[in-house]
Formats: structure tokens, C-alpha cells, sequence
């Protein structure tokens, strides 16, 4: 549509061009890449700050966001996968543009598990791996050489930093079976020119415990200063998210004095004297200083609402991208400026988000409400997070404000499972998977009808993802509760999903319900929304990729074939990417069709 005057705000909000927070490089400081769907597709762009030029760096049909700078500013490497299957090999171009070329020749292709590129002289680079054969792998590459296998595991396990110097690795595993917490190993590089790397483990740290005590631990980065040992680290000891700093030569673990709610995440100021800190509670995020010398916390003044993503530049000043759910998203810095526009058409705002607290079996349940315009009850969407690690924020959402142009209420939850309100609350996603989530999700439902906002006749239930497991595992497990069903890129029959999707989900299946699906059946079953395609009642819309190595198709059409044999009213929308779309045109196609399907088939 050519006329932006005479398009609707909902699509204005998907067709605007959006950037990502730009990532630079931390010997060229003016050399930096960013990630914008300014073609109709999220590529990968370069931008010269001293100069102000950008360049499209990647061009690929289902568009592509995994790419990083190399710490010289010389190079982009970007994962180069097959629509959107996530099953490839990393790719370099030069940061003037020119020809690709795999960048770690001699490498098949895989799952990423991992990068990191060093700051040395002789190119270190250590890539991640995963594979159904191999399980997790990682390799070093040096001066151009052959890539030396380093690590190999049948767990999960993936790269976590280089030490400026290249010879230090710290590796995230779950050797000990718990894909959610994981332990940390850190190997010392050796090898001289032409040698094996010969890895030296010099320091381990876990905190898993057994039973319900498991804690897990994170990279956050090595210190960026030459000849220095410590250890940026996430741990979960004081019962949610928090940093500390981990000597991994002399072994001294420097736990900080950060007093504030809800999880804590940092990473390191450039010259080593400081944190930048984000702090993450109840649905929105700030940013503070830590001063590492004198252990003192200083606000960094940011909007109310949720930052995405921060970086603290050479100068001291700190660049973010904020947002709010009545705001588009913006990448501004503590000067007061906006660091980096797209250029177009402006993405109209939406509706503020009001907070409510409902009591759950667990204790308080977190949702975000938008209301439309006008008198309830409303026709009401329950758009559930997909994750499950991870929660709903004070942040813009193109898809919800679409439902509130169209007159429906949203409503948000943030179940257990989700992250941002405590270990307990994110951990007690165990052994009744689904279900444990479905009873928040349900209490504020029961809410949402007697407080007034919802018309009980039409309440729908959506999601993607993980949202859209819950989606139609409500549907078969609350048959009454819900007028209609729109499920994206869901896991629909656990068993044969299981099976057949990438290995590292595989892991975190096994952690979530103690076992294989041999090991669990009965677990398998009770969690699994084919066990109750019979007991739907409401119309059920669903939308999967063809390529999703993580909600793979199969297991989607096993469960379309049941709706089918009952004649079940359904409609199935395939696509030919992975799991989801980086094509804005495919994105609101998507949104269109949901509209359609939930106009068609809720009471008038």
C-alpha cells in the first residue's frame, strides 16, 4: 500500500523502519552495526559514525539478524542459515563490503551454541556448535588455521567470552543435566603457532546443588583490560538474578552490593572501573552505575518504561534502546539525543498499560492490561509470552496495539515461569508444564470477566511460541473458558515435538519434565495439548513455519489432523520460514488473517 495517509495505524506500526541498538567495536568505537527492517526485511547494516555512511551488509529473502563486528572493526561475521531453519554456518564480509566468505572454513554446518572473537594478534575466534550427532562442540580458530575442536559434551553448552588477551574461555555447560542452570568452566588457550590448543581447565564454578536447590550461573564478560583476570558472572544465590565478579586465576568471587528488587544484570564500562547495570522488575527495566572502587550505585536517567538493550561508549555516556507500550522504540543517549533514526514513516503510538495484580494459587499473578476506547466489557485478547523464560514489559508491541485499534481489551500475563519477579517464581515451571501455567493465566481471566473488562462470550486465548503451546493446551484443558484460539508456531503434540526438534530444546524438555518422553510418558502426556484435541470447544486459527527446528511442522500437522477427523472448525496458515518471519509483509499478513479469523467466528 503506497498511501501511508490511508493505512492504518495497526499496519503503520509493522511497515515503519525500526533499528536495533547499534553494536560497536571496541578498538574502532566509530564502527558499528545495526540491525533494521528499513527494506521490508531485518538485515544487517553497517554505520560509520565518524562519516554518518550506512550499508546493508546482508540481503537474503527471509532476512537475517545474528551477525556481530570483529573487536578491530575490520569484519562482520553473520550466520548465514536456510530460511530461517537456524541450521548453518558463520559467514564474513569485510566491514567496506565485498565478497562473503565462510569464516571458519573446514566448519559443517550447525546449530549456534556461541561466538566469540578476540582482541589479539593473532585472530583468535572460538565458535559454538550444536548438533543432533555431536551434541555441543566448541572449536578455536588462530592465525587463520584449521578450526581445533576444544570442547565436546552430549549436553547443552555454549560459548561464553575471550579474555582480551585470547588465551582465557569461559564456557557456559549442563554437564550435570539441567538445561536451566548452567555451571561454568573457563579453559586457558595454550599452543604456540602451529600447535594444538591443548586446553587447560583453570577454574570451575557451579552452583547447582540437586533437587530444588539448583542455581544457575551466566557470562556476563571477561574484564575489557589487557592482562586482567576477572570474570563479569550472573548467580541466582540470593534468590534471583544478580552480578558478580569472579577472579578465575586466584579464584576470589567479589559478590556486589546492589540493592535493588527484581533480577540484576550488568556488563563492564570499556576501561574496566565500572558497570553498567540493568535492572529488571515487575514488567519495566532501568539503568544504574556501579562503581567497582568505591561500591557505590548511581542512577542512569532513563524513561519510565523498558530498556532492550544498553552499551556504555568509551566517552562514559551510555546508548539505549527504550520504549514504552505507548511509545515506538527509540535508541537515545544520556546526552538527551537520539543516536540512530530510521528515516520513513513514523510508527504511530498506542495505549498506555495499566498494572494488575490478581491472586493465584502461587501467590500474585502480574498482568498488563490496554484498553480501547469506549465502554466495557470488551471483547478481550489474552496474548501469552512465549519463552517460557521470559516475561511481558512496559514495552511497544505492534501485534497487541493492533487488537486494541480493532476495539479488543489485552490482556498480558506474566505466569510462572516467567522471568523478572525471583528464582521461585521463574523455577517453578517443573513436571506439570502447562498446566501450572494455564492456572495463572486462568485466575486472571476469572478477573478480567468480573471486574468488567472482559465479555466472557468473547475471550480469546493467543500466543506464539510457547504462548501458543499454552494456547492450545487452554483450549483442550479449559475447554469453557475461552471463545476462540490463535496459536503461532506452537508445540501442539509434545511427544513427536520432542523428537523432532533441535537439540538444545531437547535439554530444556528433559529439565522441565524429568526425563525423555520414554523416561515420563505419563508427564509427556498431561502436558501435551494433543491429549485433549477432543475436548475443544472454541474455533482454533494456527499459523507455523515450515522450516521451525523449534516447534517443527510434523507435530503441528498431527495435531491439524485430529481437529480434521473431529471436523472441528480450524484454520491452518503455513509459511515458508522458521520460527516466525523477518519479512515485515509476512509479519502482516499474519496479523491480518488472526484479525479475520477472530472477527468470523466471535459472538457479535
Amino acid at each position: 500500500m503506497s498511501d501511508t495517509n490511508a493505512m492504518p495505524d495497526w499496519e503503520k506500526r509493522f511497515r515503519a523502519p525500526r533499528v536495533s541498538l547499534p553494536e560497536w567495536s571496541e578498538d574502532a568505537p566509530d564502527r558499528a552495526l545495526f540491525v533494521s527492517n528499513a527494506t521490508g526485511t531485518y538485515e544487517l547494516y553497517t554505520w560509520d559514525r565518524s562519516t554518518g555512511a550506512q550499508r546493508q551488509v546482508t540481503d537474503r529473502p527471509n532476512g537475517t539478524t545474528d551477525g556481530v563486528l570483529t573487536p578491530d572493526g575490520e569484519a562482520v561475521w553473520w550466520f548465514s542459515d536456510t530460511d530461517g531453519d537456524e541450521f548453518g554456518v558463520w559467514m564474513r564480509q569485510s566491514f567496506e563490503g565485498g565478497e562473503d566468505v565462510p569464516a571458519v572454513p573446514g566448519l559443517e554446518p550447525s546449530y549456534p551454541a556461541g561466538l566469540a572473537i578476540g582482541r589479539d594478534a593473532r585472530g583468535t575466534a572460538v565458535v559454538g556448535r550444536s548438533t543432533d550427532e555431536e551434541g555441543s562442540t566448541i572449536h578455536l580458530v588462530r592465525d587463520g588455521g584449521a578450526p581445533a575442536l576444544v570442547y565436546r559434551h552430549r549436553e547443552s553448552a555454549g560459548v561464553g567470552d575471550l579474555s582480551r588477551d585470547g588465551t582465557l574461555l569461559a564456557i557456559e555447560h549442563t554437564e550435570h543435566g539441567d538445561a536451566m542452570h548452567s555451571a561454568l568452566r573457563v579453559l586457558r588457550l595454550g599452543g604456540g603457532p602451529g600447535e594444538p590448543p591443548a586446553p587447560e581447565t583453570v577454574a570451575e564454578l557451579d552452583d547447582t546443588r540437586g533437587g530444588e536447590e539448583e542455581l544457575g550461573l551466566a557470562v556476563m564478560g571477561f574484564a575489557p583490560v589487557e592482562g586482567d583476570t576477572r570474570l563479569l558472572i550472573g548467580h541466582q544465590r540470593r534468590g534471583r538474578w544478580e552480578p558478580m565478579v569472579w577472579d578465575v586465576v586466584d579464584g576470589s568471587q567479589t559478590e556486589l552490593a546492589i540493592d535493588l528488587p527484581g533480577d540484576v544484570s550488568a556488563e563492564w564500562y570499556p576501561d574496566g572501573s565500572g558497570l553498567l547495570v540493568a535492572h529488571s522488575f515487575e514488567a519495566r527495566s532501568e539503568l544504574w552505575r556501579y562503581d567497582l572502587a568505591a561500591g557505590t550505585l548511581a542512577r542512569v536517567d532513563t524513561p519510565a518504561g523498558t530498556v532492550s538493550g544498553a552499551t556504555a561508549r568509551p566517552d562514559g555516556t551510555v546508548e539505549y534502546l527504550w520504549s514504552s507500550a505507548a511509545v515506538p522504540p527509540q535508541v537515545r543517549s544520556t546526552t538527551g539525543e537520539v543516536v540512530l533514526d530510521a528515516p520513513g514513516m513514523k510508527a504511530p503510538g498506542s495505549v498506555p498499560v495499566e498494572d494488575v495484580w490478581v491472586d493465584g494459587p502461587a501467590g500474585r499473578v502480574h498482568a498488563l492490561v490496554q484498553r480501547p476506547g469506549g465502554e466495557g466489557p470488551f471483547p478481550t485478547v489474552f496474548e501469552v509470552h512465549g519463552g517460557p523464560t521470559w516475561h511481558d514489559s512496559d514495552d511497544f508491541a505492534a501485534g497487541p496495539a493492533a487488537w486494541v485499534d480493532h476495539g479488543y481489551a489485552v490482556v498480558r500475563v506474566n505466569y510462572r515461569g516467567s522471568t523478572g519477579y525471583g528464582r521461585e517464581w521463574t523455577d517453578a515451571l517443573k513436571h506439570r508444564v502447562g498446566l501450572i501455567e494455564l492456572e495463572d493465566i486462568d485466575a486472571v481471566r476469572e478477573w478480567a470477566v468480573a471486574s468488567g473488562l472482559a465479555d466472557p462470550r468473547r475471550v480469546v486465548l493467543a500466543g506464539g511460541s510457547w504462548g501458543g503451546y499454552l494456547t492450545l493446551l487452554g483450549l483442550g484443558t479449559q475447554p469453557d473458558a475461552w471463545a476462540l484460539g490463535l496459536a503461532a508456531v506452537p508445540v501442539a503434540d509434545y511427544v513427536t515435538a520432542y523428537h523432532d526438534e533441535m537439540e538444545g530444546l531437547k535439554a530444556m524438555d528433559r529439565t522441565l519434565l524429568g526425563g525423555t518422553p520414554e523416561e515420563v510418558p505419563e508427564r509427556f502426556a498431561a502436558s501435551s495439548p494433543l491429549t485433549y484435541v477432543d475436548e475443544v470447544k472454541a474455533p482454533v486459527y494456527i499459523s507455523a513455519g515450515v522450516n521451525d527446528p523449534r516447534c517443527p511442522i510434523q507435530q503441528v500437522e498431527n495435531y491439524v489432523d485430529r481437529l480434521v477427523a473431529r471436523a472441528h472448525p480450524h484454520e491452518v496458515y503455513r509459511y515458508d520460514a522458521g520460527h516466525g518471519s523477518l519479512v515485515v509483509e509476512e509479519r502482516i499478513k499474519q496479523v491480518r488473517l488472526e484479525l479475520d479469523f477472530a472477527a468470523r467466528h466471535l459472538p457479535a
